[in-house]
């Protein structure tokens, strides 16, 4: 008989790059399974030509109108496992709509808001996890047999690699700078990011600004822009995110702060340096190139609390609105020096 499983995970751009491994995960060893994935509308965008999953669309800002929408395409299906891989009180009030014999939740250390009431089954507790291996867990309480690196595979349209394909004509090896996280005090300084980009230009390598269409991605590309004449093209808020990775995947390199190109680009197999104040990159950080990310975070977090981050919850951000000036222009140059 085949399985029939549910993955939840609506949101964000990096969280479903991460569980997009778990898929292929799932359909490398379970080839028949019938997959369905509950997942956000921005989010679905990127994930929606993945073979063989059913996705259900849960626009969160439609309120309960989602969660209804949600009841009815589910209804009447029972599912041999739900995969909770959302923490969040929302996600989790809605899957009561989805009826399984197995609702997989995280262990008691990564429960939050309450999930731990929604699952009847938990994940092995894991300490340190990467989000990405964290999400992997829900593999093993499926029962699957483990697996080496994580893998993607992710089709894209023509039109996207057309467009990717056109810059790598022109430009032949380029870099990518991907400037904006959601939230602006993750955001490095604009300043520091033109100094990067003449430095690439003096290697001979042009670059690309990425973005999404959002105001603060714009007013951070405008003021790197106005810092230097090295940049080869503005992509920012120009782009469909298949148009996007499909950039990233052509890029030698991207450099980007905790936002979600920076796991795209690691989903395309594109080296990344990460910048990291806020979040511990150990957890957070671009999954295949933990080793090049830059990061003031461990220094940060040891200042504000007096303990070393093994000793804290796992997740423990630091915080204030400047943290991120504290990565200095010449140790984000070293690192593309080191992988160029």
């Amino acid at each position: 008989m085949k399985k029939k499983i549910c993955l939840m995970r609506l949101s964000a751009i990096g969280d479903v790059c991460h569980a997009a491994a778990l898929v292929h995960r799932i359909k490398q060893h379970w080839p028949d399974a019938e997959l369905t994935w509950v997942i956000g509308k921005i989010e679905y965008e990127l994930m929606k030509m993945l073979p063989d999953v059913r996705f259900i669309v849960f626009d969160k800002k439609q309120g309960k109108q989602a969660v209804n929408a949600l009841r009815e395409a589910v209804s009447g299906e029972y599912f041999d496992a739900l995969l909770m891989m959302q923490v969040a009180l929302r996600a989790n009030l809605a899957s009561r709509v989805i009826k399984a014999r197995e609702r997989i939740g995280f262990d008691w250390a990564r429960s939050k808001e309450l999930h731990w009431l929604f699952a009847n089954k938990r994940v092995k507790a894991k300490q340190h996890a990467h989000v990405l291996d964290g999400f992997m867990d829900f593999g093993d309480a499926l029962g699957l047999p483990p697996d080496g690196k994580p893998e993607w595979d992710l089709p894209l349209p023509e039109s996207a690699f057309e467009f990717a394909a056109e810059l790598a004509e022109e430009y032949g090896r380029f870099a990518v700078i991907s400037p904006a996280a959601s939230k602006a005090e993750r955001n490095w300084l604009p300043e520091r990011y033109a100094a990067v980009a003449d430095h690439l230009h003096e290697k001979g390598i042009p670059v690309i600004l990425c973005g999404g269409p959002g105001p603060v991605d714009r007013q951070l590309a405008d003021a790197i822009l106005r810092c230097t004449s090295h940049i080869a093209r503005d992509l920012v808020g120009k782009t469909s995110l298949h148009d996007m990775l499909a950039v990233l995947e052509q890029a030698s390199l991207v450099i980007a702060p905790d936002t979600g190109p920076a796991h795209m680009a690691t989903m395309a197999g594109t080296p990344v340096i990460g910048l990291y104040a806020h979040s511990n990159p150990r957890r957070t950080g671009p999954y295949n190139d933990l080793q090049h990310v830059v990061s003031v975070y461990d220094e940060c977090i040891k200042e504000q609390t007096g303990k070393s981050w093994e000793s804290l919850a796992w997740g423990t951000r630091a915080k204030g609105p400047d943290l991120m000036s504290r990565i200095s222009t010449a140790s984000v140059i070293q690192m593309v020096d080191q992988l160029l």
